[in-house]
C-alpha cells in the first residue's frame, strides 16, 4: 500500500538560502523542489508538506546571458495599449529587487489553490537581515551543491 500523509503528520523545517552570487534559475528551482516537499520521502502531492524558506541577498542574484536586459516581465494596466514591462535588470536596481526570485519561482510552482499555499511559506528579503530569528533557521548552501551554481 502506497504512503499518504496526512495534514497533521507533517512537520515543516526552516531554511535560510543566501542567495548571493547564485544564478536565478537554478536557485528558483531548489527553492521550488523545497517548498514543495519533493525532496522528502513523505511527498504527497496534494498535501503541502513542503519547507518554509527565508531568502536573504535576493539583490544580489546572479543572472547569465543577456537575461539582465532581454528578459521582460510584462503586465496589463487594464487600460487600451496599457502594457508595461520591465526587464530583470532594471527590477533588481529598483525598489524591490527580491521580487524577480519570487516571480521566478512562484512560474515552477503549480498554479491553484496548494499552489498559492506553498508560495505563502516563501520569504525572500532584498537585504542580509530577516525577521525570522525566532524559528531558528538552518542555513542551506546552495552554491556549494553544484559548481554551475555560482558562476564567476
Amino acid at each position: 500500500m502506497t504512503y499518504s500523509a496526512k495534514a497533521a503528520d507533517v512537520t515543516k523545517d526552516w531554511i535560510v538560502i543566501d542567495a548571493e552570487g547564485i544564478v536565478l534559475g537554478r536557485l528558483a528551482s531548489y527553492i521550488a523542489l523545497r517548498l514543495r516537499g519533493k525532496h522528502k520521502p513523505s511527498y504527497t502531492p496534494h498535501i503541502d508538506d513542503g519547507d518554509n524558506i527565508i531568502v536573504i541577498n535576493a539583490e544580489k542574484v546572479r543572472l547569465t546571458g543577456n537575461k539582465a536586459n532581454g528578459d521582460i516581465f510584462y503586465w496589463h494596466t487594464g487600460y487600451p495599449g496599457g502594457i508595461k514591462g520591465k526587464s530583470k535588470g532594471e527590477i533588481l536596481a529598483g525598489q524591490f529587487p527580491q521580487r524577480v526570485v519570487e516571480k521566478a519561482v512562484e512560474r515552477m510552482i503549480p498554479e491553484g489553490p496548494l499552489g498559492r499555499k506553498q508560495m505563502k511559506n516563501l520569504y525572500v528579503y532584498a537585504g542580509t537581515e530577516h525577521p525570522h530569528q525566532a524559528q531558528t533557521p538552518k542555513a542551506l548552501d546552495v552554491a556549494s551543491m553544484n559548481p554551475k551554481n555560482k558562476r564567476d
